[in-house]
């Protein structure tokens, strides 16, 4: 099979595509025909050394969440997956490459109405936000931050609190990737980067806001945890900014703040499950869209992280062998 591997923890440019010997399911496990594989940002921290809390021993073919075909199972799993397309995590990595090995249990089918790049793009960051935003229960009129607007899990975000009724003030670096939030349906866009953000905030939301879904992290953390309202909900996701931000949780809940940490969201396998079946029929039934901004070839990988490292990519970044 074609594949990419890190040989050693660096750069994007330490991504090498190589050939493998094709993997072969043993119990309990099928082999997927590649058509997808969705890139995470942790996908570009682990490839740095980053491990994160899941650090992984090199060299080693990164690749969490895979969509295409089964084309072989193991010698206990039920032959009526053979032909099935479907979306899976592969247990970790495994993923940059043409086949890849996935435990039955993670199997999801793509439903009609789906095709399977969109299916890739929401199976981690469709978890994600539905489990995100069922968290948060926003409440129509409220009004709700979305930082990193118009990244994978962000798009998703923008999509679903505007459908709870929420006035969606999106946070993104960029007036391409505002615009994108603007068409996803927020009401007001600002841009991060410039100074004046904080004033311009307040100017839309004079008596603060009611949930922040925290995306970037880093400096941003400090200038929206202080404009977080009693009653609110504060949901820290990502760390686009270079770094998680400081949150004091103690100070916040006596002000009635809540912080909902991602750790807490899906806290079994079956409730992660779900979430993925959630945003697959979100998304099968016109409801929830997946914004696949850009795909790269399989070859390309290091380009692609490239381009994720920079900020410069919108919404889901897929490679396509």
């Amino acid at each position: 099979m074609r594949a990419v591997v890190a040989d050693r923890p660096g750069p994007p440019d330490v991504l090498r595509p190589t050939t493998l010997p094709d993997p072969v399911p043993g119990a309990g496990h099928v082999r997927v025909a590649v058509e997808a594989t969705a890139i995470t940002f942790v996908d570009t921290m682990l490839r740095a050394g980053n491990g994160i809390g899941r650090p992984v021993r090199f060299p080693v073919v990164l690749g969490n969440g895979v969509g295409g075909v089964v084309d072989a199972v193991g010698a206990d799993v039920d032959r009526t997956w053979l032909g099935a397309l479907v979306v899976t995590a592969t247990g970790g990595t495994g993923g940059y490459a043409s086949a890849a090995l996935a435990d039955v249990a993670d199997l999801h089918r793509v439903p009609r109405g789906l095709d399977v790049r969109d299916a890739t793009a929401l199976l981690a960051d469709g978890r994600t936000a539905v489990g995100l935003h069922e968290a948060a229960a926003i409440q129509r009129g409220e009004v709700v931050v979305v930082s990193a607007a118009a990244g994978g899990v962000g798009t998703l975000l923008v999509q679903l609190a505007t459908a709870s009724g929420a006035q969606v003030v999106a946070l993104a670096g960029s007036a391409p990737k505002l615009e994108q939030a603007r068409e996803l349906g927020a009401a007001t866009t600002l841009n991060y980067r410039e100074h004046d953000w904080p004033d311009r905030l307040d100017a839309v939301a004079p008596d603060g806001v009611d949930v922040v879904f925290d995306g970037v992290g880093a400096e941003l953390t400090t200038e929206l945890a202080a404009r977080v309202r009693r009653g609110g909900r504060y949901l820290p996701h990502g760390a686009a900014g270079g770094r998680w931000g400081d949150l004091d949780a103690p100070r916040l809940a006596d002000r009635g703040v809540a912080v909902i940490p991602l750790d807490t969201i899906g806290g079994t396998p079956s409730e992660l499950f779900r979430l993925v079946e959630r945003a697959l029929e979100l998304g099968a039934g016109g409801a929830l869209r997946p914004v696949v901004g850009q795909t790269f070839p399989l070859e390309r990988a290091a380009e692609a992280h490239a381009a994720i490292q920079a900020r410069t990519t919108i919404g889901k970044t897929l490679l396509l062998p």
